[in-house]
Order: C-alpha cells, then structure tokens, then sequence
C-alpha cells in the first residue's frame, strides 16, 4: 500500500515538474509576458511571478526527489 502511495506521489510530481519547466521563460517570454509582466522584468530582473515559479518548481522537484529516494530503498 505505501509503495503504491509513492509511486502516485512520484508520478504527479514529474508531471507538474514537467508543466512547470515549460513554464519558465527562455531567452524570450514565458509565464511573466503571459501576464504582462515585460517591463517588471526589465526593472528589477525578474518579475514576482517567476520568482514564485521558481519556487514552486524547486519545491516539486524536492518532492519528486524523496519520493524518488524513499521509493528506490523501498523496493530493495
């Protein structure tokens, strides 16, 4: 049961890694021109939604990581 647990867990965080990661800008746009944030971006270097991105796309991507790690000593 618990194994089964981690592996839903694992599978919904790389598919959010991987949305978020499309997300992010490039070299160009991204979620921040999507919202109109173009000239946030040239003031202050970036705007509060990709800062709030990069978080979110940190903290799933740790998730993903432990659930990774607890699932591979799960099934030695």
């Amino acid at each position: 049961m618990l194994t089964w647990t981690i592996i839903v867990i694992e599978s919904l965080s790389v598919v959010s890694l991987i949305f978020l990661v499309l997300l992010h800008s490039g070299r160009g746009g991204g979620i921040s021109d999507l919202m109109g944030g173009s000239l946030g971006s040239v003031a202050s270097g970036s705007t509060v939604a990709e800062k709030n991105l990069d978080r979110i796309t940190i903290a799933v991507a740790l998730v993903f990581t432990f659930a990774t790690l607890s699932l591979d000593l799960r099934l030695q």
